[in-house]
């Protein structure tokens, strides 16, 4: 219900968007979100944004990544500039009716994979 693209090799200082497709129903009625996750770690926040268009980034990715919604095409995407090593990771798409906490009742992606080169 929820399929990503966009992941890959990148070295640092390179730029990668990545995509998220939904179902209209899906996207239309949930905030959208990027998580990421690197070996080793927990799962974090990397940036969300609500149904309205209010978008939330985490410190990590400030004034690098920006989160937009495109409702006619029910994506979301991810644009990722100025990467870093500690970017790396697997990037999974969510969609829940929070922009800041987990349930049971979100929807998730497949994640792709995000590797920075340094």
């Amino acid at each position: 219900q929820l399929q990503a693209s966009g992941g890959g090799l990148v070295q640092a200082g390179g730029s990668l968007r990545l995509s998220c497709t939904a179902s209209g129903s899906i996207f239309s009625g949930n905030a959208m979100r990027w998580f990421r996750q690197a070996p080793g770690t927990q799962r974090e926040l990397v940036a969300a944004i609500s149904t309205g268009g209010t978008t939330t980034h985490a410190d990590s990715v400030k004034g690098r990544f920006t989160i937009s919604r495109d409702n006619a095409r029910n994506t979301v995407y991810l644009q990722m500039n100025n990467l870093r090593p500690e970017d790396t990771g697997v990037y999974y798409c969510n969609a829940g009716l929070s922009m800041f906490t987990v349930q049971r009742r979100d929807y998730w992606g497949q994640g792709t994979q995000v590797t920075v080169s340094s």
